[in-house]
């Protein structure tokens, strides 16, 4: 397998608005379990998310943009609470199917809407924090500068996408340990095929440009940073 560069004409099949309804729910059900092991968000929250929201020393809202099926706003809402932490989540996604999933996630704290960023933009809303997971790569290059302005434009204070990091180890290390999980779903073709699509931190940091910041927060992870603009 070349992984020297971006294969980006790749396309997952949860992408294609006719797949299979069971197999994308179990799929958006079941990256719950492949982002607790391997999505570093608890590195995250830790030394990013949770410091920033302690220092508002207020209620804060944070804004999920491509949500999917909900698990890890869900989950990060959980970590707040534990931490006394006082916020508002809204996760987003234009896709009515994701929705239906993360619904099922929803609480007095968290709660879903059939957007996008630049819908939410346009309609004057700010967040003390922007985030995202695994939405980069799939973006071409005009829709990731769109992104990447909209996104800084609805945050007062941080934004951060996080997303693999392409490479033969994490290539063949998923390949092997999604087996169990990856009956009924999408996970083995569309977690490789995301992979494949993904980008190195060097070639993230050039396509973003500044005053995005590029970093890896945990093994086979990036995490693109930059200050709102809101």
């Amino acid at each position: 397998m070349n992984l020297a560069e971006r294969d980006t004409a790749l396309r997952e099949l949860m992408d294609d608005p006719d797949c299979d309804p069971d197999a994308l729910a179990a799929t958006l059900e079941r990256f719950d379990l492949v982002n607790r092991s391997i999505g570093g968000w608890g590195r995250v929250w830790r030394r990013g998310i949770r410091p920033r929201l302690q220092r508002l020393g207020r209620p804060a809202r944070v804004l999920d943009v491509g949500s999917g099926g909900g698990d890890v706003v869900a989950r990060l809402a959980t970590w707040a609470e534990r931490d006394g932490l006082d916020v508002e989540w809204l996760g987003i996604d234009p896709d009515p199917r994701a929705l239906e999933v993360a619904r099922t996630r929803e609480s007095a704290r968290v709660s879903f809407a059939a957007t996008d960023a630049a819908g939410l933009r346009a309609a004057g809303e700010t967040f003390d924090l922007v985030l995202s997971n695994h939405v980069l790569h799939h973006l071409e290059a005009a829709e990731l500068a769109e992104f990447a302005a909209d996104t800084r434009a609805l945050a007062t204070g941080t934004v951060m996408h996080a997303d693999i990091e392409r490479g033969r180890l994490a290539y063949a290390l998923y390949g092997i340990g999604i087996t169990a999980l990856e009956r009924g779903t999408f996970l083995r073709t569309d977690g490789l095929r995301s992979i494949r699509r993904s980008y190195r931190a060097e070639e993230l940091e050039s396509a973003l440009g500044s005053p995005w910041r590029v970093a890896s927060p945990a093994p086979f992870r990036l995490l693109a940073v930059a200050d709102g603009d809101a």
